[in-house]
């Protein structure tokens, strides 16, 4: 069932941002007087066609991964002479440029319209409070303490543990210093105050980088008693005998105070046999426990179980409802989708000289996991995933990539400023190196995407 409702919200996912890409090429090249052919979603067979009264051809194809709208050019078949006027190639080249360029400038105003509803709806996200610090680390030489309130990284607000990271992924490979204002959270009338965290080759190649980690914080849990909730089945904690509802009392003779405490101890004895005390039905019981092992991206192996918390309550007044009328929405809404085209230039250009992993790219398994974790976590967070991959998409095409929309931008810009366009082989010659860069690209993604499974 979980397979069936990934697959579905990859397909609707991926469909919609298509659409919306196509459909900008679509509706500007028809303002511009040029007859369009076909507007296909999907490649491949084609599973729905229809016409529509200017004869255009709708077409829904069986392989969800892109889509075209194609156009009348001479460059790509006979036109007749009376419709030669409705051709692509034969428009200005400032109409031309405007109905390549509506394709992503579409994408980012589908990203701004799935945040400025999120924002109307409204979203509950963590307050990003410090819990534990870790000695010697970066934030503990820079004087964070626990129990402060991260309000402003860099000068830019944060709102939740989201914009916490957001904000310190932008100085990634960087060599400075970052400024955070932070304030007490037990005193809301305290004033803010700012500490200054000296970074060096800030997450340098890191794979799958955890900033607030990097700097040595622990966000803040409330405390959670050490009661099984869930047993995996077949897992070290259902072989040892570990039952939903049992209290663990000690370990190893060790009195176990909370949950987070029996998970550190766990972590830290992978294959080793311990001896559990367990609370069970008001009488103490003697297991014998050994945790499987696993390795982490960053090569760090682990002891676990398979065992989960039982339910317990966040306080109220550690979560925060982010929510804005319909002006402000849209405000906030299109200075995130512009905070996150920069943040995604500034990756990808880090990614070319080597401060930013390649393994970080993503393809078409992990958009469709994600698109399915989106939708079980609800509206909110399906239509932020759905802006960032809108933002994405609409990044990626503006690249001056021969074969990308940003190619073709790069072509036209070239032939405004020389009066007349490149020759047909130079052309050709870019797509050329274009699309072997893509499919490069696109099996590393690939790869990428196999080795995370």
């Amino acid at each position: 069932m979980d397979s069936i409702q990934t697959i579905l919200a990859f397909i609707v996912t991926l469909g919609l941002l298509v659409s919306i890409h196509e459909y900008g090429h679509f509706w500007v090249a028809r303002r511009c007087g040029i007859k369009v052919l076909r507007f296909s979603v999907g490649f491949g067979k084609p599973l729905f066609t229809w016409r529509d009264r200017q004869d255009t051809e709708y077409v829904i194809a069986a392989i969800p991964l892109g889509g075209y709208v194609k156009m009348l050019d001479e460059r790509e078949g006979d036109v007749a002479e009376e419709e030669r006027h409705l051709s692509f190639n034969s428009k200005p080249v400032l109409a031309r440029i405007a109905v390549v360029a509506a394709g992503p400038i579409a994408n980012f105003l589908l990203a701004i319209a799935a945040l400025w509803i999120m924002y109307m709806i409204g979203i509950r996200a963590l307050v990003p409070v410090v819990g534990e610090i870790a000695p010697g680390s970066l934030a503990a030489q820079s004087g964070i303490v626990s129990g402060a309130e991260i309000v402003a990284v860099d000068g830019r607000e944060t709102r939740s543990w989201h914009d916490v990271n957001m904000a310190l992924l932008r100085p990634v490979g960087e060599s400075r210093s970052l400024d955070l204002s932070l304030r007490q959270f037990e005193k809301p009338s305290a004033a803010p105050y700012s500490v200054t965290v000296n970074i060096q080759s800030w997450l340098l190649g890191e794979e799958q980088p955890n900033p607030v980690r990097a700097l040595g914080i622990a966000p803040w849990t409330p405390s959670v008693p050490a009661i099984i909730g869930k047993i995996v089945p077949d897992g070290a904690a259902d072989k040892a005998g570990l039952r939903a509802s049992d209290e663990i009392i000690s370990m190893q003779g060790q009195p176990v105070t909370g949950w987070n405490e029996w998970v550190e101890l766990i972590r830290e004895n992978a294959g080793n046999e311990l001896s559990v005390e367990v609370r069970r039905d008001g009488r103490l019981e003697n297991l014998q426990l050994i945790p499987g092992e696993k390795e982490l991206a960053d090569g760090t192996k682990i002891g676990y179980i398979g065992a989960g918390s039982s339910p317990y309550s966040w306080p109220e007044e550690y979560i925060r409802d982010i929510r804005f009328g319909p002006v402000a929405a849209l405000g906030v809404a299109a200075a995130d989708t512009a905070s996150l085209s920069t943040l995604m230039l500034d990756s990808l250009g880090k990614m070319v000289t080597g401060l930013v992993s390649v393994s970080n790219l993503s393809g078409p398994i992990t958009i469709a996991k994600a698109a399915g974790a989106s939708v079980k976590s609800g509206v909110e967070s399906f239509l932020s995933f759905l802006a960032m991959l809108s933002v994405s998409l609409g990044v990626i095409n503006l690249l001056p990539v021969p074969v990308l929309d940003g190619g073709h931008l790069l072509y036209h810009f070239v032939e405004l400023l020389r009066g007349k366009p490149l020759s047909e082989k130079m052309q050709m010659f870019g797509m050329r190196i274009g699309l072997a860069l893509i499919l490069g690209i696109m099996f590393v993604a690939l790869f990428n995407d196999l080795s995370r499974l």
